[in-house]
């Protein structure tokens, strides 16, 4: 699963198996928590974040979510810039 982000102890990455894993979402960890959180609405899927990480997380998928959505598609991952 490759890592596209990190930040503030954050890391995101994504499946290359899109056949398996819909609707189009990415994996968002931080230090225990984990959670899938759907690209299109910032709805988690499954799992936990704290409300501070989840918030971020949020945040950068509406910056990148063009980018999100086309990796999904295409399976041809890239690092993005983290949040700042």
């Amino acid at each position: 699963m490759p890592v596209l982000s990190r930040f503030y102890g954050i890391i995101i990455r994504m499946y290359f198996q899109q056949s398996e894993h819909n609707p189009p979402h990415i994996h968002a960890i931080y230090g225990e928590d984990m959670a899938a959180i759907c690209i299109q609405t910032g709805e988690v899927l499954e799992g936990h974040l704290p409300p501070k990480a989840l918030a971020m997380v949020q945040e950068w998928i509406s910056i990148h979510k063009s980018d999100l959505l086309q990796m999904w598609e295409t399976q041809e991952f890239k690092n993005l810039a983290p949040l700042e």
